[in-house]
């Protein structure tokens, strides 16, 4: 299954919804990376004041490099969130997530609801 994602922006909230799901290539990531500089600039908000939801209940296991790229884009500091949710069911790829997010003040759930009563606590 090719990769793929979404980007969704809801100003008034300051909150960036992302979904991804498949299996991503560095390429991906690189367009990945893209995508997510032109939504954070669509934010209006000031820079790591926003709420970041991301659905990756359609991510298979990734390679090693990519789940390596992830790390390093979730250690990005201009694009950190305020706070950080995801939605994971319980497979491998919840436990690759794990490790990329080693250090980072963020939070894994299983549904969608969970993630938003955390992220606008």
């Amino acid at each position: 299954m090719d990769a793929h994602y979404t980007f969704e922006i809801d100003r008034s909230r300051a909150l960036v919804r992302i979904t991804m799901s498949g299996l991503f290539t560095l390429a991906d990531i690189d367009g990945f990376l893209r995508d997510r500089r032109e939504a954070h600039a669509a934010l209006g908000c000031a820079p790591n004041r926003h709420l970041t939801l991301n659905d990756l209940r359609g991510m298979k296991i990734q390679h090693q490099e990519v789940v390596t790229a992830f790390r390093e884009m979730l250690a990005a500091p201009e694009y950190r969130s305020r706070r950080l949710a995801f939605v994971a069911g319980p497979t491998l790829a919840k436990s690759q997530l794990m490790r990329a997010l080693s250090g980072r003040d963020a939070q894994c759930f299983e549904d969608v609801a969970s993630a938003e009563r955390w992220l606008f606590a």
